[in-house]
């Protein structure tokens, strides 16, 4: 069993896409989540080239958001879309890092991605509020690399 495979229950997993699914419903924005065991690249930047290899930017008001997990260095790294960035403040994401960051000092993970996802969606529907014609544009699925 990989470091990935172990780093979330099954039970766990799915948990957290529920997060993802009951979060969406309060914001246009996509959220997802992808975690992969190892990559020397720094969190942010891979955080970047994992969201345009799982093509987030496909999205009608560009504002998918990506979750990445590097399990092998307990590394973390939260982006928004263009869409997002052009309406927010520079630190926008720090409140949504910060609770993630604290539960996994813990090792708490999924109860840290969890409640990163739930503040995301909180502070996304301000600026991109639910529509009541809103389709889910990008799988709510976690990806692993």
């Amino acid at each position: 069993m990989t470091q990935t495979e172990a780093f979330l229950t099954a039970t766990e997993e799915s948990e957290i896409v529920e997060a993802i699914r009951i979060a969406e419903l309060n914001t246009s924005g996509e959220i997802r989540v992808h975690i992969e065991e190892f990559s020397e690249t720094p969190p942010m930047a891979r955080a970047i080239e994992v969201f345009d290899q799982l093509k987030m930017y496909k999205t009608k008001a560009r504002n998918g958001v990506l979750f990445y997990v590097n399990v092998r260095q307990k590394s973390f790294a939260v982006i928004g879309d263009k869409g997002i960035n052009k309406k927010v403040s520079a630190n926008f994401w720090d409140s949504t890092k910060e609770l993630v960051l604290e539960n996994f000092k813990q090792n708490l993970y999924k109860k840290g991605l969890i409640e990163g996802i739930t503040e995301a969606g909180k502070q996304l529907k301000s600026y991109f509020p639910y529509q009541k014609n809103d389709t889910n544009e990008l799988s709510n699925e976690i990806s692993k690399g």
